[in-house]
């Protein structure tokens, strides 16, 4: 039995791979389990992080853009692959420069979001009336909080509404994959377990018969 065992954990075999495979969603869940607790803890270096971070993607997706319109600069669309690079490129050059009247202009944005968002939650669930009534009013009335509270305090909320938002969903992100990765290596070791205990179990039964043909 160890020696099937030591054949079906071999580092070629396709369970090892697997379960190698799920031992880098776990690691990949912890790395971002702990940027996600980093950036709680320092919240307001978290959002001109992401600030920055964002304005980059903005402008090398801009100049990747601009690069892929002169290459099919005989298209019907070139001029406005040509107009939307150009777009990203300004607004990657603006975000990096500027992240915390960036940060500023989002966060009201996101508070806009929820505070429309919540009233139509809200006044929905009160006029449908349906089996999630209750579920939508919360909700509604959740998301009218959160608008009030952020603009409160706008514009010195900014420094640490999207650092906070970003910093939980990495945190539940890593919780979510260290759960996957940790379940699907337990799945793998289960399914390898048995298969080794019927491979045991039909060379046990071989060699049986066997030794009634030899005797």
């Amino acid at each position: 039995m160890a020696t099937l065992r030591a054949h079906y954990r071999h580092p070629k075999s396709p369970e090892a791979q697997i379960s190698r495979s799920f031992g880098w969603v776990a690691a990949l869940g912890v790395i971002l389990v702990i940027g996600g607790v980093v950036g709680l803890l320092y919240v307001g270096f978290a959002t001109l992080t992401t600030m920055i971070l964002f304005g980059w993607l903005l402008l090398v997706g801009g100049i990747v853009g601009l690069f892929q319109a002169v290459q099919n600069r005989h298209s019907s669309f070139f001029w406005l692959a040509l107009v939307v690079a150009a777009l990203n490129i300004a607004a990657g050059v603006i975000v990096i420069r500027f992240p915390e009247v960036t940060a500023a202009a989002l966060t009201m944005f996101i508070a806009l979001l929820f505070l429309t968002g919540g009233i139509f939650r809200l006044f929905g669930g009160l006029v449908v009336r349906g089996p999630q009534m209750v579920w939508t009013i919360v909700q509604g009335a959740v998301g009218i909080l959160l608008a009030v509270l952020v603009l409160a305090h706008w514009p010195s909320s900014s420094l640490y509404v999207i650092g906070t938002f970003v910093s939980l969903t990495l945190l539940f992100d890593g919780l979510g994959l260290i759960s996957a990765g940790i379940g699907g290596r337990r799945i793998v070791g289960m399914v390898t377990e048995a298969r080794a205990a019927t491979d045991e179990g039909s060379l046990n039964t071989e060699q049986g018969g066997q030794h009634r043909s030899v005797e």
